[in-house]
């Protein structure tokens, strides 16, 4: 009987990961704020730490956290960049940006700063941020050369954008992908880390471009 429940969950759990990845190849789907809870898990934290070890962070920095969800890595980052250090914290949906900040009041931190906004269509700042992130977000966006562009706009001279992918996530991206989007929005790689299951690339500016 156990055996059988736990196979018909696993097998409602796969169609529900087809189901979304076909659905988000045709339209911007981002995970709804109903289901923020799915991100609150081991996996995502294990992997979570590979991603901040990948920022180079230090104090003082300033860091765009796009896509910031329930603010799982914002406190993380905001943490590692105090006190002369700040977050941008940026979420289409309202509800996520109301849990990231719930949870930066819970953990006592006053250097984060809240963005309701899509990428792509000109919210941000020129040349603001040390680091800008991008966490298993890019495939949710409908523009994505846009979003890059503004992102790469954001960025101070020397600083770089983060993207990390993680397979089974149904917005998955690959790094060929994400390196021929790069190319066309004026951006290149300057690393990249990991496997084609959990990768981080991290770019640069292109001179000129």
């Amino acid at each position: 009987m156990v055996v059988t429940i736990v196979a018909v969950a696993l097998a409602l759990l796969l169609a529900l990961w087809i189901g979304w990845r076909v659905i988000s190849d045709r339209r911007s789907l981002p995970c709804p704020t109903s289901l923020a809870w799915l991100l609150e898990n081991p996996l995502t934290g294990s992997y979570h730490a590979a991603v901040l070890s990948r920022l180079e962070l230090s104090p003082g920095l300033h860091v765009l956290d796009a896509g910031c969800g329930p603010g799982l890595l914002t406190t993380a980052i905001a943490a590692a960049v105090a006190p002369q250090g700040r977050v941008l914290a940026l979420d289409l949906q309202p509800g996520m940006i109301a849990r990231a900040q719930a949870r930066a009041a819970k953990a006592g931190l006053s250097n984060i700063d809240f963005l309701v906004a899509p990428l792509g269509r000109g919210s941000l700042p020129a040349s603001q941020f040390d680091r800008a992130l991008l966490v298993t977000v890019l495939g949710e966006i409908p523009n994505k050369i846009a979003a890059l562009r503004e992102l790469r706009s954001s960025l101070k001279p020397d600083g770089f954008l983060s993207i990390t992918e993680v397979l089974p996530d149904p917005h998955y991206q690959s790094m060929r992908t994400i390196a021929a989007l790069a190319d066309q929005a004026g951006l290149r790689v300057r690393n990249q880390i990991g496997n084609s299951f959990l990768f981080t690339v991290n770019l640069e500016g292109i001179p000129g471009a």
